[in-house]
């Protein structure tokens, strides 16, 4: 028989080896990181594993109690870097059973919980991702003052800076993220447009915050956009290809190798966002299906490419071009199909010389420039009706394959009798390239 000693010895000797076991076995939380957007917050818990949890919400105060099941803790939750204004701080609490990880969100008024995990996609492991939101809340435009006289508008210009978050975008082989420096074009982008008289610039995104790709053609609707341009950094498989691009909605796949590689890259970095299961929601598919059999679509498609060319002639002349004329792939932030919409690529990140010059702040305004130059060339030559820069001078429009002057007129709102009187036609027959003024409505 065993003497007491020894069983006190074995069973601790058992305890021992059961906690060495788990602490093994267990789901381990490596990080937690916290991105703050202006209306809503997301932490995203780094694991080795799935996670298999549950949560609640308190009240007096607001709190968020996450469950991590079989879990322990790596973290120092005490330095955390949070900058958001809807949590207060992250923290531990007492389980409710043995081997359970509890942690608490405590939160600065009450708000809407999202979670889901997410399996690996480089260069992140096992993720819990936490979405809290303002419940109901919407956007909130400023009440612009009534006009006695006038109400010629602005021209909007919605400003996409893509990635952002937990998606970094492409890295670059010195380290550089693409989230980062295209945000930085972005805003300079939009200070040139705001500096515009008859222009003014609408942000996606302001800080390094994570929004999916339908939110942000959302944005753009409501701010009620002429224009979304989305910037990015291109990246590819070698470190070879170079240049600038800018790409226009195709309906069917990409027309080159590198295009079928974005197309890839923005699904990935939905993943990344932690937003696939939106862009898969089949509600969104059938919506997609139908607008695109809009005319409005072929109508925005057509501006855009014209955008699109112009703003790529003014790149040309600031940097070093991958194609001269405007590439077609299917991305999701294009797919608006009452916006014409543009995404330029602004250099290839994976090039070594181009990552460097994408760094420097010289070329980034160069860059914000010439974008500026070919939006504000188009909308110069087409200005949307009742806006500023229509009320400056007659506009002008340039004849395109296609056009008539019963299309041409009901653009722009005029009869077809004042469109040939302003511009003494006899007839109705058009030439290609041929302008005309288009008289005041």
């Amino acid at each position: 028989m065993l003497k007491n000693s020894s069983i006190f010895k074995l069973a601790i000797l058992l305890i021992t080896f059961s906690a060495s076991f788990f602490a093994q076995s267990a789901n381990k939380l490596e990080g937690v990181r916290v991105w703050a957007a202006p209306e809503s917050t997301r932490i995203v818990f780094d694991l080795s594993q799935s996670p298999s949890f549950t949560h609640f919400t308190l009240t007096n105060p607001y709190r968020l109690v996450v469950d991590l099941k079989k879990s322990v803790n790596k973290v120092n939750l005490a330095k955390i870097n949070n900058n958001s204004k809807l949590v207060k701080k992250i923290r531990k609490s007492t389980p409710p059973e043995k081997g359970t990880l509890r942690i608490v969100i405590d939160l600065a008024k009450p708000l809407k919980a999202s979670l889901f995990a997410l399996s690996p996609t480089a260069p992140y492991g096992n993720r819990l991702v936490v979405d809290l939101s303002t419940n109901g809340a919407t956007v909130k435009t400023k009440t612009q003052p009534s006009k006695t006289v006038s109400a010629l508008r602005d021209v909007i210009v919605a400003i996409d800076a893509g990635h952002g978050g937990d998606d970094p975008g492409s890295i670059g082989p010195s380290g550089m993220y693409e989230k980062k420096v295209v945000l930085q074009i972005a805003k300079k982008i939009a200070q040139k447009i705001n500096a515009t008289p008859g222009m003014k610039a609408v942000m996606t995104r302001t800080g390094d915050y994570f929004v999916n790709l339908n939110r942000r053609s959302d944005i753009a609707r409501n701010s009620k956009a002429d224009l979304l341009i989305s910037i990015h950094a291109d990246a590819f498989t070698s470190p070879q290809p170079q240049g600038a691009s800018v790409w226009v909605l195709s309906r069917r796949r990409a027309n080159s190798e590198i295009g079928r590689w974005l197309e890839q890259k923005e699904k990935h970095s939905e993943l990344l966002g932690g937003a696939g299961e939106i862009i898969q929601n089949t509600d969104n598919e059938q919506y997609l299906a139908m607008t695109l059999l809009d005319m409005s679509m072929d109508q925005s498609m057509a501006i855009s490419h014209n955008i699109a060319g112009d703003v790529l002639s003014n790149l040309g002349k600031v940097t070093k071009l991958h194609k001269h004329k405007p590439e077609s792939a299917s991305f999701a932030v294009l797919k608006s199909p009452d916006i014409p919409s543009i995404l330029v690529e602004t250099g290839f990140i994976s090039n070594h010389r181009e990552e460097r010059l994408l760094s420097q702040r010289e070329h980034q305004n160069n860059l914000a420039k010439a974008v500026h130059k070919g939006v504000v060339k188009y909308f110069a030559a087409n200005p949307p009706i009742n806006s500023l820069l229509a009320s400056k001078s007659n506009t002008k429009h340039k004849v395109r394959s296609g056009e008539s002057l019963s299309v041409i007129a009901h653009r722009y709102q005029v009869s077809v009798s004042s469109l040939k009187k302003a511009n003494k036609l006899k007839s109705d027959s058009l030439k290609i390239g041929q302008v005309l003024v288009i008289p005041r409505a």
